[in-house]
């Protein structure tokens, strides 16, 4: 599996039902922030959106129409029944031989079975890999994309508190979901961490706290308040990760970031995060959320990709979805 910041032909996204589950009496107002994220991924690369109808294909042209470069947008008739694309999509993945790409289709259960019905969630890949002419392979087993997180070279981050738990693959052992990432992905070395952030109801995807930027270097989010339920689980991650090495031995260079401001709504603790970025071909899109910490994140990002454009987009309305754009999207490597 490449890493993010190689070159894209394209990036996916699914389109987001007005009466889903993800926006609930809020799909008006998430509507502006998904056309930024549209027109900023179309400027560099195709962007392909599932639909679910022509009637739908309708309305989302009529939204992008006049905010992003049309001629490289592509709609699909993929019917979805949410929006999170990181996890229902294909993975992409490089091989020897013709053609040098391929599609896996792990199997996907709204993260453990939180949110039915996904019937339609999880045959995504199988029709993208057939409208593609891709070859399609089947591992057996769930796993979503914001789960993994790649350095395109031989080692992949993620968390034991989401492979390892039961609601995803109750019958294997860590040894046993090593290996399949190995054998799918690529990989040949596991960096494990902990625990995930408050309100993440994906049980702790690692695209929400820990992010290869570069072959040996990480971005991982801290929460310098003590009271703070997330301050603890982050500082653990941190202390692996100044302790982990590369596949071939290389220490990690570990970069920390901070968490935006608490964000609550209805009750809830919303799972805001910067971590939750998206590299593309020639910008970077970054969650924003109306605090000091947006600064301090775009400013560090900037560092890391000096020839791409930070783009920060506010997200407070997105994140009652739980998700932000590295969620939203899945990246296809050019061939």
């Amino acid at each position: 599996m490449p890493a993010e910041w190689d070159l894209h032909e394209a990036t996916w996204i699914s389109w987001p039902h007005a009466a889903g589950q993800s926006f609930p009496e809020s799909y008006d107002r998430v509507v502006p922030t998904l056309v930024k994220m549209a027109a900023a991924l179309a400027e560099s690369e195709i962007l392909r959106i599932n639909i679910s109808s022509v009637e739908q294909e309708r309305e989302v042209s009529g939204y992008l129409s006049k905010a992003a470069p049309m001629e490289r947008i592509e709609f699909h008739h993929h019917p979805t029944n949410e929006p999170w694309c990181r996890d229902h999509g294909p993975i992409f993945v490089k091989r020897s031989g013709n053609p040098s790409l391929a599609i896996n289709d792990f199997g996907y259960n709204a993260w453990g079975g939180k949110y039915p019905p996904y019937d339609s969630d999880d045959i995504v890949p199988t029709r993208i890999a057939r409208d593609l002419g891709l070859p399609l392979f089947n591992p057996g087993f769930i796993l979503e994309g914001g789960s993994v997180d790649p350095n395109g070279e031989g080692t992949l981050l993620t968390t034991e508190s989401c492979l390892l738990n039961p609601n995803r693959n109750p019958s294997m052992s860590r040894e046993q979901i090593e290996q399949g990432l190995s054998d799918y992905l690529g990989v040949e070395k596991i960096l494990w961490l902990g625990d995930g952030i408050e309100g993440d109801d994906t049980d702790g995807h690692v695209d929400d706290i820990t992010r290869f930027v570069s072959r040996d270097t990480v971005v991982t989010v801290v929460e310098p308040h003590h009271g703070d339920p997330n301050h603890l689980p982050l500082r653990e991650n941190l202390e692996r990760l100044l302790e982990m090495t590369l596949a071939d031995g290389t220490p990690l260079n570990v970069l920390e970031m901070p968490m935006p401001p608490r964000i609550d709504r209805e009750g809830l603790r919303l799972p805001a995060s910067h971590a939750n970025f998206y590299i593309a071909n020639e910008s970077v899109l970054m969650p924003a959320f109306g605090g000091e910490s947006d600064a301090v994140a775009a400013d560090l990002l900037a560092g890391l990709f000096p020839t791409r454009m930070i783009r920060p987009i506010d997200c407070r309305e997105l994140i009652w979805g739980l998700g932000a754009f590295h969620c939203l999207t899945q990246q296809q490597p050019a061939a």
